[in-house]
């Protein structure tokens, strides 16, 4: 089932960079062997995830995704507000340019937090479990009467203090192209009354080129766009923190996604000036025109 609003990225295999480096077939099965035993010790943790809260608990989940990162040989780079930490009891809304599945596993070695996910990321082997263990709220893109009841769920997460990741653009795109942050989500932070936090990613190689090659985009399979992964030599995934967008910033949920998106595409070197609307102004009672001085001139 599809209809209009299912977001649609022209990205395929065509928008893969070419000329990157790979490693050998060895390093590639050490680095799967790697993820499985990372994947195992965060099973083996889990009851221990549970107990723990606060900055032991993040800690501890925050190395479980880094390991995972590490494991794949892709290097985490932190530009921007370093020091982007969950504030207890404050929560917000943490949106991202999306390309591939690690963008989530990044945005949780950096802070660990809930996430909005498509249903369809549930039923992933693995990297499922490990969203849905992490209190993520499905979205059923199919079914558009469910979105009301989702935009609720989120709101009231973030008003209870949690942090939620969103990917607005709806779909994966090749990291050079992107799509437009839809709105939808941003009412939640409206209704919330929590900021918008903007995370801009990017892939570069060690020699600074910028790459598409971990783009999950087109229609091949999680395996085969995990396999292109653990085949690469040197992979850097940039993660630039954004100042927040505070409440009230924006006129409207629309507004909203503009600034965002905008900062965004600023941090990532694509200039991009967000259209704010003009507040209306309360209407004044009117009052006798007065004449004016000689001094003074009249505009036509």
């Amino acid at each position: 089932m599809t209809h209009a609003w299912m977001p649609k990225s022209p990205c395929g295999d065509g928008c893969l960079s070419e000329g990157a480096p790979t490693v050998a077939f060895p390093r590639r099965v050490l680095r799967f062997t790697a993820a499985i035993g990372v994947i195992f010790g965060a099973f083996l943790s889990a009851p221990l995830v549970l107990v723990l809260r606060g900055m032991p608990r993040e800690r501890l989940v925050r190395l479980l995704f880094a390991g995972i990162l590490k494991s794949f040989g892709v290097k985490l780079r932190v530009l921007g507000d370093e020091r982007f930490r969950a504030v207890p009891g404050r929560g917000a809304l943490v949106v991202n340019n999306h390309i591939s599945w690690l963008d989530i596993i990044a945005v949780n070695a950096v802070q660990p937090m809930r996430a909005l996910a498509k249903k369809e990321v549930g039923a992933w082997p693995v990297l499922g479990l490990l969203v849905r263990r992490g209190g993520s709220i499905f979205l059923d893109r199919e079914n558009l009467r469910s979105l009301p009841a989702t935009m609720d769920e989120l709101a009231d997460a973030m008003r209870g203090g949690s942090l939620v990741n969103v990917t607005p653009e709806g779909t994966t795109w090749c990291g050079l192209g992107s799509g437009r942050f839809r709105p939808a989500t941003f009412q939640a932070a409206i209704d919330g009354g929590v900021p918008v936090r903007p995370l801009a990613l990017r892939f570069r190689l060690a020699d600074g080129r910028e790459t598409t090659q971990p783009a999950f985009i087109g229609p091949e399979s999680l395996i085969a766009s995990l396999r292109r992964v653990a085949a690469l030599r040197g992979l850097v995934l940039e993660v630039h923190v954004c100042p927040e967008i505070a409440p009230g910033r924006a006129a409207d949920r629309r507004e909203l996604a503009a600034l965002a998106e905008s900062a965004v595409q600023a941090a990532l070197g694509r200039v991009q000036i967000p259209v704010q609307r003009r507040r209306r102004v309360a209407a004044v009672s009117p009052v006798a025109p007065s004449v004016p001085a000689a001094s003074e001139t009249v505009s036509p």
